[in-house]
């Protein structure tokens, strides 16, 4: 626990002004994750918390061990530290409607029986985006049984990944649930705490990934579907533009993608045509000439 001073008080990192940027500049490079001066109380009392773990005598200290620390564990638990996972299970539900109601039926329309579907949950935090697709594709899409369908899940944050694949929530999280809905897919694993079906759990790959790592997005090809909601608001301009095009490379011709509500392609990217449905605005992935630098 960190230290704190006479009026209980967490000291500051000790960090210059120039020392806070090289800190941000590493953290916007490495993770994609931007911070400026307006976030720097934000950042310090983590870097602080971080300093105190890892017994570090100065910010220099602790900055030296995140640039040259060769597992980047201490990088991993900092950013775990700064990312924010606030969500809950149909979340903007609307777009679930979309994805089932519009979307998926415009994927299959020249497909057969027995083709695959790819969809990807990219920053999918304690895994309710992810579980939510997967609940909705069987209660509401009437062709569920006729495709072979994956599922992934990433995120930048290893310690939600856990919480993801361990499938445990807590009230506040299924809320909005229906209830018949959470007594056919939850279990009561003690009061206030339901744990998702096993083979929910089994059916979603989650990989640790950062998005700014066009090795790591590279690993996915040929996708139908990307989630990408309320994350890219973290990043600068020059890191959503990166995302965009990592995630046009990624998917299939003609596939889509899902953003925040806040959120607009149109700011990012000219790689993608919105499309217009009845429930909600998608990114199609456009043809690209002229387009992508």
């Amino acid at each position: 626990m960190a230290p704190r001073d006479a009026k209980g008080n967490k000291p500051s990192s000790g960090a210059t002004p120039e020392e806070y940027e090289t800190l941000c500049d590493f953290l916007r490079q490495r993770t994609g994750l931007s911070f400026g001066e307006n976030k720097r109380y934000y950042v310090e009392r983590r870097v602080v918390d971080r300093m105190a773990a890892v017994g570090a005598t100065d910010f220099r200290d602790y900055l030296n061990l995140l640039r040259f620390q060769a597992s980047g564990e201490e990088l991993q638990l900092l950013v775990n530290q700064m990312t924010v996972n606030e969500t809950y299970f149909f979340r903007e539900k609307y777009q679930f409607d979309c994805l089932v109601n519009s979307v998926l039926d415009e994927i299959v329309r020249d497909r057969r029986p027995g083709d695959r579907i790819r969809i990807w949950s990219a920053g999918c935090s304690t895994g309710e985006e992810p579980y939510s697709i997967a609940i909705m594709l069987l209660e509401f899409w009437k062709r569920v049984d006729e495709f072979e369908i994956e599922l992934h899940a990433s995120d930048i944050d290893s310690r939600v990944l856990d919480a993801a694949r361990a499938g445990v929530y807590e009230e506040r999280s299924l809320q909005f649930l229906p209830p018949h809905l959470v007594s056919k897919y939850f279990t009561l694993e003690a009061p206030g705490r339901w744990r998702i079906m096993q083979d929910l759990r089994d059916s979603i790959d989650f990989s640790h990934l950062n998005l700014r790592d066009p090795d790591q997005v590279g690993r996915f090809r040929n996708l139908d579907v990307i989630f990408c909601r309320n994350m890219l608001i973290y990043f600068d301009d020059l890191g959503r533009r990166e995302v965009a095009a990592g995630f046009w490379d990624a998917l299939a011709p003609g596939g889509f993608v899902f953003l925040g509500h806040s959120e607009s392609m149109a700011r990012m990217s000219s790689l993608y045509v919105p499309r217009r449905f009845p429930e909600a605005i998608v990114y199609q992935r456009g043809h690209g000439e002229g387009q992508k630098a």
